[in-house]
């Protein structure tokens, strides 16, 4: 891939969040009618990322390959002759500035200053004059060069996919030196050569630069919309991030409208009308998501659908949760249940029997389902014991936090009633120490229990999509009524460019 397809390498990290998968690319005239899941990324950003573009142009010259560069030219007496430029390679590269400018056409405008290599190759050349018998010469040459280079990145509708377009393009030179041979000194080889080869060079530089741009451009948007759909998709539940609208770019912020639909073994949920405004987001952080509450609660109903809101709890998990307090009501309430067995030979399950209803709500996030707990005692060789068995509406509000490269869910607010009692210890239900003891442990260890396992298997579940990876800085969860904002400053992902070049140099 040409050299300076690479150098715009860095200008295209501002597409990460524009992540384009498949989608129709005419949409209604409301922008945010259908709209599940809203991404904006600030200039603040867009600026922190411009910065490390000399690192990863270091990283994308490591392997690059530059094509020969062949002409010929009529010369008077020396008749025609016939030049190529082979083995070229790039040493010192630097760059004195790089600038990133967002417009309201839909477009990013990348300046790229003054950048300086130098290229080392082979001069191949041969005439046939009058005077001169058909000779082939080789010498060694380096041209030193100074390049701006001006590119428009627009959005683009392309095979119903918004794909950026990067034709609009352009390199400055101020400076193409020939020198052969390492002699600084104008010589007649030199003369004869520095102008045709260095106008053809030019030429070829513009048309491979250029070229490779909206290759490279390509080749990204491919790998972006790959993180991103194996980032929104585990095993059968899929969130679909088709473009709801058509990406925004203001002076200030690049943003994307997704659709948020949760598709489960092919079915999908309905599109839901959005509350989703552009004033619900500012501009002080580098990242922000919008997520609407039709999209999370969807996604919670295909979670039950497939099995995944269980709960076992054995052993000193089991301890924890039955031995709250350290009192007669408790042994008593214990021996009961347990009837003397010890924990290693009991196990506890956990599990929503209805599809859990989400609110969002300014307090958190407050989630409603039926739920059912069953202690079961393993008598050796024997078929399990049902000890206990309840089912309770519960009502329970979460306050969601990511500090430390985890999930954490904290339940701020619970109500519980139970509807189902079975318990072999109290057949009746008339014994109100049980009960008492058991709407306490719930409350007090049993919730706080399972949202702290709900918040582990998704910070996993995360983190096995590489999320640990990133640089996330200052992560705020606000929940407000029907939506949910993420918003977060972070660290440039060198890795992932870094590992894109490695796959694809």
């Amino acid at each position: 891939m040409c050299w300076a397809g690479r150098m715009v390498l860095g200008a295209f990290r501002l597409l990460l969040v524009l992540v384009h998968t498949s989608a129709a690319c005419e949409f209604g005239r409301s922008p945010y009618r259908a709209t599940g899941i809203v991404c904006r990324m600030t200039k603040p950003a867009a600026l922190l990322l411009n910065q490390e573009t000399a690192q990863v142009i270091q990283a994308a010259f490591r392997n690059a390959k530059f094509p020969n560069i062949t002409g010929e030219r009529s010369m008077r007496l020396l008749g025609k002759v016939a030049y190529g430029l082979t083995n070229i390679q790039v040493n010192d590269l630097s760059i004195e500035k790089s600038e990133v400018e967002l417009k309201e056409d839909n477009a990013i405008h990348i300046a790229i200053k003054n950048v300086t290599a130098l290229f080392r190759g082979t001069l191949t050349y041969g005439y046939a004059g009058a005077w001169f018998l058909k000779m082939f010469h080789s010498v060694d040459f380096e041209i030193e060069s100074s390049i701006d280079l001006q590119l428009g990145i627009e959005l683009m509708c392309q095979k119903e996919q918004v794909v950026p377009d990067a034709s609009d393009c352009y390199l400055t030179f101020h400076k193409l030196t020939l020198h052969l041979q390492g002699d600084k000194q104008p010589g007649w080889l030199k003369q004869l050569f520095t102008d045709f080869i260095s106008f053809t060079l030019k030429f070829v530089l513009k048309r491979e630069v250029c070229k490779e741009i909206n290759v490279l451009a390509q080749m990204l948007t491919e790998y972006i919309v790959d993180l991103a759909a194996n980032f929104v998709q585990d095993k059968e539940i899929i969130v679909d991030i088709s473009l709801a609208s058509d990406p925004v770019i203001t002076a200030s912020y690049l943003e994307s409208h997704h659709k948020g639909l949760v598709l489960y073994q092919n079915h999908s949920s309905v599109l839901s009308d959005s509350v989703f405004s552009p004033s619900l987001l500012t501009e002080s952080r580098m990242l922000y998501f919008w997520l609407s509450e039709h999209s999370l609660s969807n996604l919670a109903s295909a979670a039950f659908s497939d099995g995944r809101l269980l709960l076992t709890l054995r052993g000193e998990k089991l301890q924890e949760l039955f031995e709250t307090e350290d009192s007669e009501v408790q042994r008593k309430a214990v021996q009961m249940i347990f009837q003397g067995t010890s924990y290693n030979d009991s196990v506890a399950k956990v599990w929503s029997l209805t599809h859990p209803q989400i609110s969002l709500q300014p307090e958190g996030t407050v989630v409603q389902s039926l739920v059912a707990v069953e202690v079961s005692i393993l008598p050796a060789g024997a078929e399990p014991l049902v000890a206990l068995y309840m089912e309770k509406e519960i009502t329970v509000t979460i306050q969601a936090s990511y500090a430390e490269k985890e999930l954490i869910l904290q339940p701020v607010d619970s109500r519980i009633e139970i509807k189902v009692f079975k318990c072999t210890a109290d057949p009746s239900g008339n014994d109100p120490s049980i009960q008492n003891f058991l709407q306490n442990m719930i409350t007090v260890v049993g919730i706080p229990e399972v949202t702290s396992s709900i918040g582990s298997a998704l910070t996993s579940l995360m983190n096995s999509k590489r999320l640990d990876l990133f640089d996330i800085i200052n992560p705020e969860i606000i929940t407000r009524e029907g939506y949910v904002i993420v918003q977060l400053d972070f660290g440039f992902p060198n890795h992932l460019l870094l590992r894109f070049l490695d796959q694809s140099l």
